[in-house]
């Protein structure tokens, strides 16, 4: 079908909840994606971060088709042996305690407040279940990661919001400090707020924050669905900030194309949900833990990650290097970056971008959001490079 032929028929039948770039896409490899149209583009956005080892990966197409031979879902009363490999390897690989597998990061940010709430009801009993959330963080589109997440503008139209939430400045520790009270619970952030703006946290206010966590008996949630499985250059972005969260949260890069969530905790409070206490159909599904498998039997090896830290530094170094007056600098860590450019153009941009060929993202007020498959090869960055240099 053409273009326009599948979108008057979007237009007649699928709620219109996107604004969706004028392009249908068709299929894909590596880095590469190519429209019905046959026109070619060069993504650095994987989906918004899903499609982690890029498209037609051998490893994860494989996975797939023999685990769909098998056993495609089964419900969560029986045990598979694609989920147990699954949170065997995350936690092997973290030093962390369990995980729970949901389908998506607003189902894991929804786990990790429900754990975090449990634990102090049954530690301290009713009363203590706030949780203090950052100004400018995004958690989801549920109601409750909606109120979970710090941005008016997602603030309305569905009212009433759930309590229990209050909101700190990052970066201002005295701010996270004077939102804890007696009610408090636990402290969520991401560390680097990707929907706000590709805004990485400092090192120094996310270790105070660690340390008045521990004080105060707060678990410390970290919001990791965009960070996490190797996007900024190490598994997760924790362990670059040198601190052990209580509750990691995670999705988009685990599945490599396929939905999968995951709520992974500690040792110390890795017990804390149990039988009745939080479920999902479809969490840890057989076929999206094959998916996952293969795409940590790549992403988790530390060799590959050196990889993608090299990338990203080239990716940014370059960018910087075109000498674009438009380009006020850029910012994140591994491949999340953002080109920052004039507050409002950033979407400007992104179209430009798009019809010469390179498909990138926006965030924030100022930036062109960079998300591209970890396993981007150099000739496909060179070419958006070159497409950059003409938009810039």
């Amino acid at each position: 079908m053409t273009y326009q032929q599948l979108k008057d028929d979007e237009n007649r039948y699928v709620m219109n909840t996107y604004g969706r770039f004028p392009v249908a896409l068709d299929h894909g490899a590596g880095a590469t994606l190519w429209d019905v149209a046959g026109k070619k583009y060069i993504d650095l956005s994987s989906g918004i971060g899903v499609c982690s080892v890029g498209y037609d990966n051998p490893a994860v197409v494989n996975a797939i088709t023999e685990q769909a031979h098998k056993l495609m879902h089964t419900s969560n009363l029986f045990t598979t042996a694609p989920m147990i490999q699954t949170a065997k390897t995350l936690v092997t690989k973290t030093g962390m305690g369990k995980v729970f597998f949901a389908n998506s990061g607003a189902e894991a940010n929804e786990g990790a407040i429900k754990l975090a709430r449990k634990y102090s009801f049954d530690k301290y009993g009713a009363g203590r279940n706030k949780i203090v959330t950052l100004w400018n963080s995004f958690h989801g589109r549920t109601v409750t990661t909606l109120t979970a997440t710090g941005q008016d503008k997602f603030h309305n139209y569905f009212f009433p919001f759930t309590e229990g939430f209050s909101y700190a400045h990052a970066n201002d520790f005295a701010s996270v400090e004077s939102e804890i009270d007696d009610t408090t619970c636990a402290v969520m952030m991401e560390l680097i707020q990707g929907e706000g703006g590709v805004l990485p946290l400092d090192e120094e206010f996310v270790c105070a924050v660690e340390a008045l966590c521990r004080e105060r008996d707060l678990l410390l949630l970290i919001d990791e669905v965009q960070t996490g499985v190797g996007r900024t250059g190490s598994l997760f972005c924790f362990e670059q900030y040198g601190i052990h969260p209580d509750v990691v949260t995670m999705a988009k890069g685990l599945g490599g194309g396929v939905p999968i969530g995951a709520v992974m905790a500690a040792q110390s409070c890795c017990d804390v949900l149990t039988p009745g206490t939080h479920a999902t159909t479809f969490g840890g599904t057989p076929l999206v833990c094959a998916s996952a498998n293969a795409v940590l039997s790549i992403v988790a090896n530390d060799d590959f990650l050196a990889e993608v830290r090299a990338k990203g530094e080239y990716l940014k170094q370059h960018i910087l290097a075109l000498g674009a007056d438009s380009i006020q600098g850029v910012r994140g860590r591994g491949l999340m970056l953002g080109i920052i450019v004039e507050e409002g153009k950033h979407a400007q941009f992104a179209s430009a971008l798009l019809e010469k060929g390179v498909i990138a993202l926006t965030a924030g007020k100022n930036a062109v959001r960079l998300l591209p498959p970890l396993t981007i090869s150099y000739e496909e960055m060179d070419e958006a490079l070159t497409i950059m240099k003409e938009v810039f």
